[in-house]
């Protein structure tokens, strides 16, 4: 009996076998432009469970010919932090490219990721960085900028079946395994490589012939049809906003129950919702957004299951909550008038006056410091003064 997972087992050798990510391996493409060069980037891997994240890291450790350390942030500590580093400088001692693979590493702290930042600038450590979170809410903005962001998919349904297929030849198993079964893994994988093939090995150690009734027994409880950065999870974040804007209560909390039994991340739901109480309550409640904030914070600290009662919580008082989209329209429009005048000067009698020729000369003329001093000057430059970015409902009614 081989020990070795069927997935690890499976696991690409180079970019020529990975099966999917047209994206960014092929001529011309980040990835295979990378290699072809020869000169190493700092890479952060951005995208969901079981798509090649941690295969794509050692292919390119690899090709590099360079020694891959692999840490999960798991699990890892600072001391941990402290042996790559100087298994790194004796590496560099021997002219040996040090890799630092980090899985999940929106998971270290930011004096974590702070203690990895000057390693990575003088070149020392190549680090490559794989996270399912959107870095930019999750990886420090030093680390960010010194690294580029590959956005990793998804496989589609026909990738998921081309990895099957390849399995069971590989295993030579091709007669044990019905078409309709192959199917039926790729469309529960939820574009999870990883996933499918761990279900595809359960299978065929249940059964001689796997079918479809098999591959249930083998997968238990999962919620088939979702893939959670296909079209069914943004139908699905995109029904939930709109029946929080129309005020529908219970479709709102329908579409979050099936978000959350389908296992997506919660903070991700939260997150769309504290935009939402900008975007689509506004002024007309002025709370909404210090709910949401709220039931982010709350999510991280509690996890779930129990985060389903705060989600369901927040989400029935943003969806009765009176809507408004005065702030968002005036921010657009505020956007738009900046954008086309920017080298407008700004007026004189708004800019400060630190000396006395800069007083003379009318800077700050006429300005008080009191509190809710106004000036009988537009506060625009002249070229705009007469614009209206904020409609205030109170003046129309």
């Amino acid at each position: 009996m081989n020990r070795v997972p069927l997935a690890e087992r499976m696991r690409p050798k180079s970019l020529d076998e990975v099966i999917g990510q047209e994206e960014i391996i092929g001529d011309g493409k980040i990835l295979t432009e990378i290699v072809k060069k020869g000169e190493p980037v700092n890479l952060i891997f951005w995208g969901p469970p079981g798509t090649g994240k941690t295969t794509l890291a050692r292919i390119l450790a690899k090709e590099y010919e360079a020694d891959f350390v692999e840490l999960s942030a798991v699990t890892s500590k600072k001391k941990d932090i402290e042996e790559v580093v100087a298994r790194a400088k004796q590496n560099w001692n021997l002219k040996i490219r040090t890799v630092l693979f980090v899985d999940e590493i929106h998971r270290f702290n930011k004096a974590q990721q702070d203690a990895f930042l000057p390693h990575v600038e003088s070149g020392l450590i190549i680090l490559i960085g794989a996270t399912t979170e959107n870095p930019s809410f999750e990886v420090i903005s030093p680390l960010l900028s010194r690294s580029r962001v590959v956005v990793v998919s998804p496989l589609s349904k026909e990738n998921i079946i081309s990895v099957l297929e390849h399995a069971i030849k590989e295993e030579k198993v091709e007669k044990r395994v019905t078409k309709k079964a192959l199917e039926y893994l790729a469309e529960l994988s939820g574009g999870d490589a990883r996933s499918a093939l761990g279900d595809l090995e359960l299978s065929l150690s249940l059964a001689q012939k796997v079918d479809e009734n098999i591959v249930k027994e083998a997968a238990g409880r999962k919620v088939p049809g979702y893939d959670k950065a296909g079209d069914k999870h943004y139908d699905n974040i995109s029904a939930f906003i709109k029946s929080m804007r129309g005020g529908d209560v219970d479709a709102a909390l329908y579409y979050l129950a099936r978000m959350v039994e389908a296992g997506e991340d919660p903070k991700f739901i939260a997150r769309r919702m504290v935009i939402f109480a900008s975007e689509d309550i506004g002024l007309a409640g002025n709370g909404g957004l210090t709910l949401a904030v709220s039931c982010f914070e709350a999510i991280e600290r509690v996890g779930m299951p129990e985060g389903g009662i705060i989600l369901s919580h927040v989400v029935c008082a943003l969806t009765r909550s009176k809507k408004s989209r005065v702030s968002y329209d005036a921010w657009s429009r505020a956007k738009a008038l900046a954008h086309n005048s920017m080298n407008l000067p700004v007026p004189i009698h708004l800019r400060n006056a630190p000396t006395k020729l800069m007083a003379d000369l009318g800077f700050g003329k006429g300005q008080k410091w009191e509190a809710g001093f106004h000036l009988d000057k537009s506060y625009l430059p002249e070229e705009i003064a007469k614009q209206k970015i904020f409609n205030d409902p109170k003046e129309s009614s």
